[in-house]
């Protein structure tokens, strides 16, 4: 190997991600993390996965949890994306519904997929978990990104970014 986990993660920075929220009820409550490892993986049957790291301190609630929702952020909701990377249990202020298993559900997002989880797979430091989508929403707003190591909007995008 002839690079470092900082070039590695430097040259990853290159490719802009959507940034989302992945929230779940555990036996303490509703619980959020923001994660930019999310993709596609099925049509038929409808999959996704995200990835969330063993070192976080919400990663055995994510990793036990029979139901989650993947929300796609919007440009404006760059609050959302900050308060979910620091702690995952303050949803004070946030209006959310429950969806499946009792899981948060935050409006105003640019999609949501609620999630029965299918698999899990060794990922290295991360797992990867696959959902099965139950429910899709998709609303007309920006998606927020992250670039480099900031957050960023669309050029031209009409979605109240705050940019990086």
């Amino acid at each position: 190997m002839d690079f470092t986990e900082r070039d590695l993660r430097n040259a990853l920075g290159r490719f802009a991600t959507g940034v989302t929220v992945v929230t779940t009820l555990t036996a303490d409550g509703p619980l959020g993390i923001t994660a930019n490892s999310f993709a596609s993986v099925s049509l038929n049957p409808p999959l996704v996965l995200w990835s969330p790291a063993r070192k976080s301190s919400r990663f055995r609630a994510f990793e036990r949890a029979p139901f989650f929702a993947i929300h796609v952020l919007g440009a404006g909701q760059r609050g959302l994306a900050d308060r979910f990377t620091r702690v995952g249990h303050d949803f004070g202020g946030i209006e959310f519904a429950a969806g499946q298993g009792g899981t948060p559900l935050i409006d105003g997002c640019a999609a949501r997929f609620e999630c029965r989880h299918a698999a899990g797979h060794d990922g290295g430091d991360h797992l990867i978990v696959v959902g099965e989508v139950l429910r899709v929403v998709e609303n007309e707003v920006a998606p927020l990104l992250f670039h480099r190591g900031v957050y960023t909007a669309l050029a031209g995008a009409d979605g109240g970014g705050d940019g990086g």
